[in-house]
């Protein structure tokens, strides 16, 4: 629309004759002011004009710093998008590096398995070699020992044969005489000193031969990498309550010691730990004590010689035959736990007798928990006493009783902390560092 402006101008000077060089008459009135009015809008028409030149001016510098800054947002667009793929491209390098890496470590890992295979492999092999050579030369030595004790037999008889010579030959000599007479004397001496033991209820100490060794282990499964655990004592006793305490189940589970009134357990009962990580086999053994197993043939007639470890347990009474596991243990150098079981119920009795009744309804909390502490005193006091008088009786040395009950032992067993315990945590950590103890003198290591 600018272009109009000026064509106005032109038109309105040409209609009064502005600009010509002809003369005119004088001009009207109208005319003066048609003219003022032209004027007018010349001068209008010219600031209209200059406001649009300037209007366009800063509409072109507009349109300038429009275009710089669209250009430069395109080139920091595009600086940014370099960035990115740049990190792009380095994350996708690292990634690589890591999956090469994972795949390097899968490789080793394998690899490093597939050694251990075959170092485990050939270990194994070498170790059942040593077996056999072992198992050879024990053969050996047993064919050897049989062949001297023939021999030895030959020549006990040829020389009690020279010695009946000789006697004869030197019958009426007064030397021979006294020493018939001396050898009549001990003879009544040890006949009088058996007489005596047998009176005092000593029993003859018996010693098992190689054989009865290994038919012993046979018949409980031993295995070096395991530690055999055996719980021992008078029928009735609740060992095979202790036995399922010990592997942290209740006697109706499955896979549990059999348990009854009576003694139910007449042949040995083998029973792994329930957690496969824990390499202890536990063994419930037939009661002492009956008419199938009298007291002073028990250790013998059950093989204990062959266990690692001996848990002695007694109900209400430490008797003969627990002293007398004890000294053949102590004979065969086998770790014993004397354990006193059922002390919940002895605890229940004592209180009972001190004149509280549980099935009194108004019964005080505090006095229940005050007789308890008592009662639980009082049996731990004489449990203890009586144990340690019967071992000082029988020139035993003194050593610790644990006092446990089947459920608190079978709580601790499972991880739980049970409110009532008394020595059920401190049995089983004492019996498993035995255990552990056993493992490191068999790797030729040194315990802490």
């Amino acid at each position: 629309m600018a272009w109009l402006v000026p064509v106005g101008i032109w038109a309105v000077s040409e209609l009064f004759g502005f600009g010509r060089g002809d003369s005119a008459p004088n001009p009207t009135y109208a005319e003066i002011e048609a003219r003022r009015w032209a004027e007018r809008e010349r001068d209008r028409a010219i600031g209209d004009l200059d406001s649009m030149r300037v209007e366009v001016a800063q509409l072109t510098q507009s349109m300038q710093a429009t275009q710089s800054r669209t250009l430069r947002f395109q080139q920091e667009a595009m600086s940014a998008a370099a960035a990115a793929q740049q990190k792009t491209q380095e994350q996708m390098r690292a990634m690589f590096d890591a999956v090469r890496a994972a795949d390097a470590a899968h490789f080793a890992a394998e690899s490093a398995a597939r050694v251990a295979t075959e170092e485990s492999k050939r270990k194994a092999q070498e170790a059942e070699a040593e077996r056999q050579r072992t198992q050879a030369a024990f053969e050996k030595a047993q064919r050897a020992a049989e062949a001297s004790k023939l021999d030895a037999e030959r020549l006990q008889r040829a020389a009690e044969e020279e010695k009946k010579k000789a006697a004869e030959a030197v019958a009426e000599s007064e030397a021979v005489r006294k020493v018939a007479e001396n050898n009549v004397r001990e003879a009544a001496a040890a006949k009088e000193d058996a007489e005596r033991r047998l009176r005092d209820g000593i029993q003859p100490v018996l010693t098992p031969t190689p054989q009865e060794i290994l038919a012993a282990q046979a018949k409980i499964q031993y295995q070096e990498n395991l530690f055999h655990f055996a719980v021992a004592g008078r029928a009735g006793g609740g060992k095979s309550s202790l036995v399922n305490a010990f592997r942290g189940m209740s006697n109706r589970a499955a896979g549990s010691a059999r348990t009854g009134v009576i003694e139910t357990t007449l042949t040995m009962g083998r029973y792994s730990d329930p957690d496969e990580r824990c390499q202890h086999v536990w063994y419930d053994l037939p009661g002492a004590g009956t008419i199938r197993i009298p007291d002073w043939q028990y250790f013998n007639a059950q093989g204990l010689y062959v266990f690692d470890c001996i848990v002695v347990l007694f109900d209400n009474r430490f008797t003969q035959t627990d002293i007398a596991i004890l000294r053949n243990c102590r004979r065969f150098k086998i770790p014993t736990y004397i354990v006193r079981s059922k002390a919940d119920q002895h605890i229940s009795n004592i209180v009972r007798e001190m004149g509280y009744e549980s099935d009194d309804e108004n019964a005080d909390r505090s006095q229940q928990a005050t007789l308890y502490m008592a009662a639980r005193e009082q049996l731990v006091n004489e449990t203890r006493h009586n144990v340690k008088a019967n071992l000082a009786e029988a020139n035993l040395p003194d050593q610790k009783v644990y006092i446990v009950s089947s459920s608190c032992l079978r709580a601790v067993a499972k991880g739980n902390q049970p409110s009532k315990v008394i020595d059920e945590i401190q049995l089983l950590n004492d019996l498993y560092t035995e255990a552990q103890a056993r493992r490191v003198r068999q790797s030729g290591g040194v315990s802490a």
